[in-house]
């Protein structure tokens, strides 16, 4: 069967993994490929499922994309645990070594660049969400909305004549502007809370928020951010975000990390896409 070479990061030299018995994408042990003083670590994969038109089809299957994910992010997690890798995309794949050493020839010194950039430097990531009213704040527009039928049913004349009509919608006024008033805290909140964390890292990287539909959390993400921060500083970084999780009601702070710098893999005078204030849109 004919086998590609599969990329998963580049480090400097490297004498061997950290866990010898790792198991990477399609089941292969990564191993190291030493090149001009840069090591990359490299897995042998099936030709059918990596050549350019296996992966068009695969990319398209979410189980398979799901194993592939998991597994290259734990040899990088592995790397990460003993050096300060440079993660390369998923699926970056080559021929054979000699492509991957042309590949090293290529890009020698922006490797070396990046590697001095992110050495014994760490991710973490913070989140900042905005639980949504539950049914029982939303009083009686959720009622209302319960019962049946649409706002012109709900208002009929003899409503609007006693009164009642005018009633709910000076409710339902107040309810949205209070709703307006929370996500604008939030949103204060987060840019604080980021600029305050900025203060403590090497450089940072703002994500577009995560759609609620698309993500297992609950409420409104306002910051979705990722700090490279030292890792003599990142207890520091660790206490600070903590001290802030439960400072402002119906807000929640989530922290995840660290991780190789998946998010500042490239410089930032190569990053195309803008970045967006705290609690920003795309």
């Amino acid at each position: 069967m004919t086998e590609l070479r599969y990329v998963y990061a580049i480090s400097g030299p490297l004498d061997a993994l950290p866990a010898a018995e790792a198991v990477g994408v399609a089941g292969a042990a990564p191993r190291l490929l030493h090149h001009l003083g840069l090591t990359a670590v490299v897995g042998d994969v099936p030709a059918e499922q990596f050549t350019e038109k296996a992966l068009r089809r695969n990319l398209e299957n979410l189980d398979w994309l799901s194993d592939t994910a998991r597994a290259h992010q734990a040899v990088i997690a592995e790397l990460a645990s003993a050096t300060s890798p440079l993660p390369l995309r998923l699926a970056t794949v080559f021929h054979d070594d000699d492509g991957v050493r042309s590949m090293l020839e290529a890009e020698a010194e922006r490797f070396r660049a990046s590697l001095e950039r992110l050495h014994d430097r760490v991710e973490w990531g913070v989140k900042v969400y905005v639980e949504a009213p539950s049914a029982s704040q939303d009083g009686g527009a959720t009622t209302a909305s319960g019962s049946g039928g649409g706002l012109r049913d709900r208002l009929s004349s003899d409503s609007l004549a006693s009164g009642s009509g005018r009633d709910y919608l000076r409710r339902l006024r107040t309810e949205r502007a209070g709703r307006d008033d929370a996500w604008r805290r939030a949103e204060g909140f987060a840019q604080e809370l980021h600029d305050a964390l900025a203060q403590h890292a090497d450089d940072t990287r703002m994500h577009p928020p995560q759609s609620s539909e698309l993500s297992s959390s609950s409420g409104r993400n306002v910051l979705n951010a990722a700090y490279l921060v030292s890792r003599s500083m990142s207890g520091s970084f660790v206490e600070l975000v903590n001290g802030q999780a439960d400072q402002e009601p119906g807000l929640r702070v989530e922290l995840t990390g660290p991780w190789a710098a998946y998010s500042f893999s490239t410089p930032p005078e190569e990053r195309s896409e803008a970045q967006p204030a705290a609690g920003g849109r795309r």
